[in-house]
């Protein structure tokens, strides 16, 4: 049976408004979080993700109650991440209405605490983020030519990118949220060889973040492996509708739902 792709519109929230830069920077305000996960509902969204940015305190008290709103009128499933360190901050967001959550710098510090998380929630609920870039000239190289980044994509750790995602599947997470930092907000098109390296190295799902820019542009990163297609200034900003990426991929032949 195949399974259908998803497509998932990714909401960065700041202080409780979403934003969307290149490369994570010159941010500007796209709307309310609420009204636009309803929108895209609507629209056929197969999930949401929220990413915390603030992650800090006082952010995240704003963001539990995006997560809560959300979830009352939104009945799709629901991912946030951002500033998640802890078990008692994964316990956090599922009891405020969060289906998965998603996990990136706490695992990098200390791995096995994708294991206790796992353990805890079980794998479905466990979303490792891989936000990965090309390493930079002159820096020690990866064995794959990519590593790991941490704040936005400003910080190398020398990890090798698709190792991590190996790593993270052996320590229990149920999926890899593979996110090209180069690509990001470029709208040039996935990484298509990074997610093909991926999809070499991993047997959960991998979802495709980065780079998207047109209808087009979906249908090569499932082809390459991705297992749902994550994206957000072309949908915050009205240049792709999500029933467009659909059509889109259905007339290359790939299943939607």
């Amino acid at each position: 049976m195949t399974v259908a792709v998803r497509v998932i519109p990714c909401l960065d929230v700041d202080d409780g408004r979403v934003v969307k830069g290149v490369n994570f920077m010159n941010l500007r305000d796209a709307g309310d979080p609420v009204q636009l996960a309803a929108a895209y509902d609507e629209q056929g969204a197969d999930e949401l993700t929220f990413l915390d940015v603030t992650a800090s305190s006082g952010g995240r008290a704003t963001m539990l109650e995006v997560v809560k709103h959300t979830a009352d009128q939104v009945f799709i499933p629901l991912t946030v991440g951002g500033g998640v360190r802890t078990v008692d901050d994964v316990d956090i967001l599922l009891r405020a209405g969060a289906d998965k959550v998603g996990v990136n710098t706490a695992a990098i510090a200390r791995p096995d605490v994708l294991r206790e998380m796992s353990n805890r929630f079980g794998s479905q609920c466990i979303v490792l983020s891989v936000d990965a870039r090309t390493v930079p000239e002159g820096e020690k190289p990866t064995p794959s030519g990519w590593e790991v980044t941490t704040h936005g994509g400003r910080k190398g750790t020398g990890i090798d990118a698709i190792e991590w995602a190996r790593r993270g599947e052996e320590l229990g997470v149920g999926e890899i949220l593979l996110n090209s930092m180069d690509a990001d907000g470029t709208k040039d098109g996935f990484d298509l060889k990074m997610i093909a390296a991926a999809r070499a190295a991993v047997s959960v799902p991998v979802i495709a973040s980065g780079g998207a820019g047109k209808a087009a542009d979906f249908a090569p990163a499932v082809q390459q492996g991705a297992d749902a297609v994550l994206a957000a200034s072309v949908f915050h900003f009205g240049d792709l509708t999500i029933g467009a990426v659909k059509d889109a991929m259905r007339a290359d032949g790939i299943v939607v739902r």
